[in-house]
């Protein structure tokens, strides 16, 4: 089995699998989604469990497996049935840790997450501009007090990540004539909803600007704890929203330029322990709200429309725009 980093080259499955191939669907996925698929592939959709043991498969022992589901057993990660499994999510660093069995394709499910979340992150940026949080607690406590405002039109974001997620976030955002400035690779073309594009080693100067930073990275070795004590302490009253992955940010280093104010208020989306126990620090961090990983909900549609895609684009012979290159992480 290659290591995570290892190089993983996208390519169509060989001529004629889809044609043999029998189609199992994970636990939890909803039984729309098995119908769908059905009728999609025109054969019935046989199941698997959280052990490995696949339902259903009489007459289809032998069959090369198309999976989809939130997790990849053990006992089906290393069966060489398997050629292709499409993830009912969009983050896939999970899936690949401890890496990824070679010769498999993976695909993953993005739906319309990017529209969610860039809804989730305008709201939160005018919430905060709008003295939302404050008001809520002056409500609770039955205190009448008037509290200033800020337009949020000619402020700044810093959208790290510049995929999917990142430009759907940006373009929620500048709707509102928030400037947004994605952080992301060198090769990413310029261009599309950013005001403006630089890399990560070129974020110093915009750090101590930013009114908002938006964490929508994947999960990598190079973005764990990217967002630690140089990045954060830099900051100047920024809002931190995180629609990314937990680890990417470290929570003590967050902790301290809450204290500090180097950042205004955080909301967190996500978190490397999911749920956070009752005494985690988190549920200590001052003016900082956790979502519990709603931001962008998987709808069942998501995942029949993107598997649909990956299905017709290797049914053409071609590589699908979902597929993960493992090499990066995503």
């Amino acid at each position: 089995m290659p290591r995570r980093g290892a190089a993983h080259v996208l390519h169509p499955l060989p001529a004629g699998l889809l044609d043999r191939a029998a189609l199992a669907l994970g636990p939890g996925t909803a039984p729309a989604v098995a119908e769908e698929l059905a009728e999609l592939t025109g054969r019935p959709v046989l199941g698997y469990d959280a052990e490995g043991r696949l339902s259903g498969a009489d007459g289809a022992q032998d069959a090369p497996l198309v999976l989809v589901g939130a997790a990849l057993p053990p006992a089906l990660r290393g069966d060489p049935r398997v050629r292709w499994f499409h993830s009912v999510n969009a983050g896939v660093d999970a899936l690949l840790d401890g890496g990824w069995p070679a010769g498999v394709l993976l695909t993953r499910t993005v739906g319309r997450m990017g529209e969610r979340i860039g809804q989730y992150a305008l709201a939160w940026a005018l919430a905060d501009c709008q003295g939302v949080p404050g008001h809520l607690a002056r409500t609770a406590a039955r205190a009448w007090r008037r509290e200033p405002s800020e337009l949020a039109a000619g402020q700044t974001a810093l959208v790290y990540g510049t995929g999917h997620i990142g430009t759907a976030v940006a373009s929620a955002l500048r709707a509102a004539g928030i400037h947004t400035v994605g952080v992301g690779r060198a090769e990413h073309a310029p261009g599309g909803p950013f005001d403006e594009r630089i890399t990560a080693e070129g974020d110093g100067p915009w750090l101590g600007r930013a009114r908002f930073v938006v964490d929508a990275l994947p999960l990598t070795d190079a973005t764990r704890d990217f967002f630690a004590e140089p990045r954060l302490s830099a900051l100047r009253g920024a809002t931190f929203l995180n629609v990314g992955r937990g680890a990417t940010v470290s929570l003590p280093a967050l902790g301290r330029a809450l204290a500090a104010g180097h950042v205004r208020g955080a909301v967190l989306d996500v978190l490397t322990d999911e749920p956070p126990a009752p005494g985690h620090p988190v549920w200590e961090l001052p003016r900082t709200t956790l979502t519990s990983h709603s931001a962008g909900i998987t709808a069942g549609t998501d995942i029949t429309a993107d598997f649909r895609a990956c299905w017709q684009a290797l049914r053409a012979g071609e590589a699908p725009e979902l597929a993960v290159r493992v090499g990066r992480g995503y």
